[in-house]
């Protein structure tokens, strides 16, 4: 269980504390200071079962200053997102073959009930 985190981020913190609540303790990957690679990008969106878009933080003003839109190529988010992990969307919860993201925090809970 790994939980892509960032300890500035409301709703990360919340994400945290709901998991450990449960009595799980993932390992922590603060994904700002230690971003995913593409590769491993596209391993957590079809985790996720969602385009690119989905996983990308479109009011984050680097979001706008790369010229990316809703409809920016897949591979083109995928590489914004690896280049610049501000972009990805947090947190997300990766637990075996399956991810969610924390957004609300509650959205992780299907995983950890399996």
């Amino acid at each position: 269980m790994i939980l892509w985190h960032n300890p500035r981020c409301t709703k990360s913190r919340q994400t945290l504390a709901l998991i450990e609540g449960r009595g799980f303790q993932p390992r922590i990957r603060p994904y700002l200071n230690d971003p995913p690679s593409a590769e491993e990008i596209r391993d957590v969106i079809a985790k996720l079962g969602v385009k690119p878009i989905a996983m990308t933080r479109r009011r984050e003003k680097r979001f706008a200053e790369l010229g990316l839109a809703p409809d920016s190529p897949d591979e083109t988010l995928i590489a914004a997102m690896a280049e610049n992990p501000i972009l990805i969307e947090r947190p997300i919860l990766i637990f075996g073959d399956r991810a969610a993201i924390g957004r609300p925090p509650e959205a992780v809970l299907p995983l950890l009930s399996d």
